[in-house]
């Protein structure tokens, strides 16, 4: 991922004089950037406090420093593999390293991950408000990719919320909806698949009962969540207040950003590479109209919110977890 990287920033760089990126390095408002990098040390850091929320009665004796490990090695291997795919896995291990039982892990990820799925919805539905009509005016293509990635991310909260309220319905129709695969799978193999599914099915609807009967911790847990993902999504705009670009709208950077996040779920390759880049150069072009700036705005982007989590996430992976005590 580092040389395909190095090599989207280079082909971005192509027509890019070396002076001039120099020059804008060096005129850079360091400030800026410095709480720029602030906002993503703080995005992880309430990640953390989530997990340490969840973990608080349930294990007591687990230490803010293992849960600053979850999201690190959770930032780690979504950046190394497809759709992020490779974030849960990894943070139950981590978990597991840390002595914690993996029922309990799997009960506190799943209740984290709905939590982060609600924000994710509520957050885009605000910003597609504010900055959708700026796409569609300026990019059709990219417009269509949000829509299409708003109902991705919007049919997974719904079909949590069904299994949450409508647990016996939720099931058949699950298994209404795999009969076809009937046709390609040995009937051995689609067996042992229901199984799984009901049995999956089971286990997220005991834990949303434990879910729901805890209010005042969820009700912390979403505003923990919303100020985690606020603090990712300014950083845009701190990065373009580094550059010396001034006269931009906030609210309007973070709701363009917010778009931009959702368009990069949509791609296949890890980390969204090349997708993530394109998106951010076209979206914000309109506020940074210098093309040195906006390659140079791009790239910084680009490492602190996708290259400085896989680091840190490596640093994280060999660092001894504390053990919990029985």
């Amino acid at each position: 991922m580092l040389l395909v990287g190095a090599g989207i920033f280079a082909f971005s760089l192509r027509d890019v004089k070396l002076s001039s990126i120099i020059n804008d390095i060096v005129n850079l408002k360091w400030q800026w950037l410095f709480v720029a990098l602030i906002c993503i040390c703080l995005y992880l850091i309430f990640e953390a406090l989530v997990v340490k929320t969840f973990m608080k009665d349930r294990v007591p004796s687990f230490t803010f420093k293992d849960a600053l490990r979850i999201p690190l090695i959770e930032q780690l291997f979504n950046g190394l593999t497809p759709f992020s795919t490779g974030g849960q896995p990894a943070q139950l291990v981590a978990m597991l390293q840390s002595g914690v039982d993996a029922g309990q892990a799997s009960s506190v990820l799943l209740m984290k991950f709905v939590v982060f799925q609600s924000m994710i919805v509520v957050n885009f539905i605000i910003s597609l408000i504010i900055g959708f009509h700026f796409l569609a005016e300026k990019l059709q293509a990219l417009s269509l990719l949000v829509i299409f990635g708003f109902l991705v991310h919007l049919t997974v909260i719904v079909g949590l919320l069904m299994v949450m309220y409508w647990h016996s319905f939720t099931k058949r129709l699950v298994n209404l909806c795999i009969k076809p695969l009937k046709w390609f799978m040995s009937p051995e193999r689609f067996v042992k698949m229901k199984f799984n599914l009901d049995d999956k099915i089971d286990s997220f609807y005991k834990e949303s009962l434990k879910l729901k009967s805890e209010g005042v911790k969820l009700l912390r847990v979403f505003i923990l969540t919303f100020l985690q993902l606020m603090f990712y999504y300014l950083i845009p705009y701190f990065i373009m207040l580094s550059l010396g670009v001034t006269h931009i709208n906030i609210v309007m950077v973070t709701s363009l950003h917010i778009l931009i996040v959702m368009i990069i779920s949509l791609f296949p390759i890890p980390g969204g590479a090349g997708g993530a880049e394109y998106s951010f150069s076209v979206v914000f072009s309109s506020f940074i109209s210098v093309n040195s700036k906006l390659v140079l705005a791009m790239i910084l982007w680009r490492i602190l919110t996708y290259y400085f989590g896989m680091f840190a996430g490596m640093f994280a992976l060999v660092i001894k977890p504390d053990k919990v005590e029985e």
